[in-house]
């Protein structure tokens, strides 16, 4: 069973600056300790190919999962990322990606403003569909908003 959940939120910052922070490595500098437990870089520098290591905080009742950079498109500000291991792969979905896109927002047009929009695509196992209500969109809200938070108080 296939599915998609997005979130869409302006922000008060140039889209080059929302870019800089989720185009790279250091949005998971930023949440590092707020969001998850740890952030570790397995492999990479922030490009395709990057693996990191997230350690959930304990109450969540999941360890870790390890999440692989598969797209950085830095000219049409996409970056996408898919859950190779642990998480949310454990209670039986097969493919769990998430897709970052930055946008010049189109209300605004000083370029003064942007538009963040993440958005998961997963698919499940059907022995496994009553689990899809699991799928939600509350972590991504909650790094949207520490994100938005940080850019909006940074330089």
């Amino acid at each position: 069973m296939f599915g998609t959940l997005s979130e869409e939120a302006e922000v008060n910052v140039p889209a080059s600056k929302a870019w800089n922070l989720f185009g790279t490595l250091k949005l998971a500098k930023l949440v590092d300790g707020k969001i998850f437990e740890a952030v570790d870089v397995i492999e990479g520098d922030g490009g395709a190919g990057t693996i990191l290591k997230l350690t959930f905080k304990s109450e969540l009742g999941v360890s870790y999962c390890k999440e692989k950079f598969t797209k950085v498109d830095h000219a049409n500000m996409v970056k996408e990322s898919q859950v190779v291991e642990g998480g949310i792969l454990d209670i039986g979905l097969s493919l769990y990606r998430i897709r970052v896109e930055i946008k010049e927002n189109p209300k605004d047009g000083s370029g003064s403003t942007c538009v963040m929009k993440l958005t998961i695509e997963y698919d499940i196992k059907e022995e496994f569909a009553a689990n899809a209500s699991l799928v939600t969109t509350e972590p991504l809200l909650a790094i949207m908003n520490v994100a938005k938070e940080h850019l909006l108080n940074s330089n």
